[in-house]
């Protein structure tokens, strides 16, 4: 029986740098992982809950509560709860923060969508800064820039709103057995 020798130098190397190379990962050959349904049905359950508590806080009140922002918030604090973006001072006090910007942005430059887009920018930085990474935070910017809404009002039903929901991402975290505990730091 011959063995076949017929590989040259050139080929021998080639395959060497085959097997070396990583391979690229292929996007379309595997899927996100999936959750137990149960986490999704306890999720989706306490971020539904929460945020229609908001909407009839809004309509005793007479005010908007739940803005676009803050159901953004909730996906993230109920979603993935162990995130440092989910956590108490993330989600509280990055709306806070944001918000400063935007009113800062509206009384310096007016309520051009430019100086939306800039403080959204600049909200992004100042919450790193700040150790308060939150990203739906830098929405209420672009809220507060476009919409001027009064600050004696609007400042307290954020606060709330965003305290409303670690308040029942703790509550859900501890109703259910296997859930993730949350908070996992407050500060």
């Amino acid at each position: 029986m011959s063995v076949d020798t017929s590989d040259t130098r050139a080929d021998r190397a080639a395959k060497a740098a085959a097997r070396a190379r990583p391979a690229l990962p292929n996007v379309l050959a595997g899927r996100a992982p999936a959750p137990a349904r149960a986490t999704a049905l306890h999720s989706g359950g306490v971020a539904a809950a929460a945020l229609l508590a908001l909407v009839g806080i809004g309509a005793l009140l007479r005010e908007p509560v739940l803005i676009p922002p803050i159901a953004a918030s909730a996906a993230i604090v109920y979603g993935v709860p162990a995130l440092p973006l989910a956590q108490p001072r993330s989600v509280v006090a990055g709306h806070l923060l944001c918000a400063a910007v935007g009113y800062l942005g509206l009384a310096l430059l007016g309520d051009a969508p430019w100086v939306a887009a800039l403080g959204a920018g600049v909200a992004v930085g100042a919450m790193t800064l700040a150790r308060t990474p939150h990203s739906p935070a830098a929405a209420t910017t672009v809220v507060v820039v476009l919409q001027a809404p009064d600050p004696v009002v609007f400042v307290p039903l954020l606060a709330g709103a965003a305290l409303l929901l670690v308040l029942a991402g703790m509550a859900a975290s501890r109703a259910r057995r296997g859930a993730v505990r949350y908070p996992v730091y407050w500060w």
